[in-house]
């Protein structure tokens, strides 16, 4: 199984159901996840550290969001001086990742421990995409990036990634440690990024 990404972006459907961003925007998805399970889309770091119990997983493949290592971290994963690099669902294409389920009476709780971990800066926009289960389609909560945000790279030359894999670290590691293990969590999971196998052969 493998990802796709395109150059243009693709704009999200209305069944994306993508927010924007407002003071009460967290009380928002509260209320719209209210008296239900939650479903969560992970593409990245919750393929390896949810830090939530799921009660079911399930590969799954959202579509018109792709993974990418180009948003700029200058704390977890960098510092001010050699800012580092975090996972983004972007615009366009598709990506592979699992989609969790959080029972309701955990919920709320899970929502807003995800909300104090992914949005700490108000830099993701939070959306609810559709992901298939073999159950049918659900609505998960996904943290994507758009391409007008001063947090997105844009276009990296190699050189540059190099130099981010050698030096750029925060509180929580460096970029490579992170990007490697979502690449070998990935594999774990049967899901082959090639456009992250390329990155990483710049650590080489």
């Amino acid at each position: 199984m493998t990802d796709t990404s395109l150059d243009t972006p693709i704009q999200p459907t209305p069944t994306m159901a993508c927010a924007g961003f407002q003071g009460d925007l967290l009380d928002r998805f509260r209320a719209q996840a209210a008296g239900q399970d939650l479903w969560v889309f992970g593409y990245a770091s919750l393929l390896w550290r949810p830090e939530f119990v799921a009660t079911e997983q399930h590969l799954s493949r959202v579509w018109g969001w792709h993974r990418a290592l180009k948003m700029w971290s200058r704390l977890n994963r960098g510092s001010p001086e050699c800012p580092g690099l975090v996972f983004a669902l972007l615009p366009g294409g598709s990506c592979q990742g699992v989609v969790y389920r959080i029972p309701q009476a955990q919920a709320d709780e899970v929502l807003v421990r995800l909300w104090e971990r992914e949005m700490p800066m108000d830099v993701y926009t939070p959306c609810w995409l559709t992901c298939a289960t073999p159950q049918g389609p659900v609505k998960a909560l996904a943290f994507t990036l758009p391409r007008s945000s001063a947090s997105f790279t844009g276009h990296l030359p190699a050189q540059t990634y190099r130099q981010i894999f050698q030096k750029a670290c925060g509180r929580f590691g460096t970029t490579l440690d992170y990007a490697k293990q979502t690449y070998d969590s990935l594999r774990a999971h049967g899901i082959e990024d090639r456009a992250l196998a390329a990155l990483l052969r710049h650590a080489d």
